[in-house]
């Protein structure tokens, strides 16, 4: 039990991600002490960092709530199928059948919710990295360019998505 605790506090720290993008430096310090007994030191703060880290760390976060959305999306499609998409289960995943095509959604939906929190934990333990490599100067360099990528890359999904809703 103590790693799935430890992957939803991960999971919380990068959805709290975009909301502290906008808080005062002491806030985005103090959250990660408090949440993941992460403490971050001040070393050399300067403004284009803080404006770096905001950039970054909104985008990242847009991305990470994207993914809670698209993980609640894929949760409740899943176990509500028949309410959602009853209409066509001949043709579906675990179908001729209403009760296949529900039994393999509801697994796909509840099955998947564990990958889709390791992927919001992994982007808290990118936000911690980089706000560690800008707030402290410490750690290796590739958090900056990898929330960049990320970032980017969510972008491309979001609208790939919105073009198909």
């Amino acid at each position: 039990m103590r790693p799935v605790r430890s992957l939803a506090r991960w999971a919380a720290y990068a959805l709290a991600a975009l909301p502290l993008a906008a808080a005062p430096v002491a806030v985005r310090m103090r959250v990660p002490r408090r949440r993941l007994r992460e403490p971050i030191r001040r070393r050399g703060i300067t403004p284009v960092r803080v404006v770096i880290h905001s950039a970054l760390s909104a985008g990242v976060g847009l991305l990470a709530w994207f993914l809670g959305l698209l993980a609640t999306i894929a949760f409740v499609r899943g176990v509500g199928y028949p309410l959602v998409a009853a209409n066509d289960y001949e043709n579906s995943w675990g179908g001729p059948t209403l009760a296949g095509a529900w039994a393999v959604h509801a697994a796909l939906g509840v099955g998947l919710l564990p990958v889709w929190l390791a992927m919001l934990a992994g982007l808290g333990a990118l936000q911690l990295r980089l706000i560690r490599k800008l707030f402290e100067r410490a750690g290796p360099a590739w958090p900056v360019p990898a929330a960049l990528v990320f970032t980017i890359a969510g972008v491309f999904v979001f609208l790939s998505w919105l073009s198909q809703v």
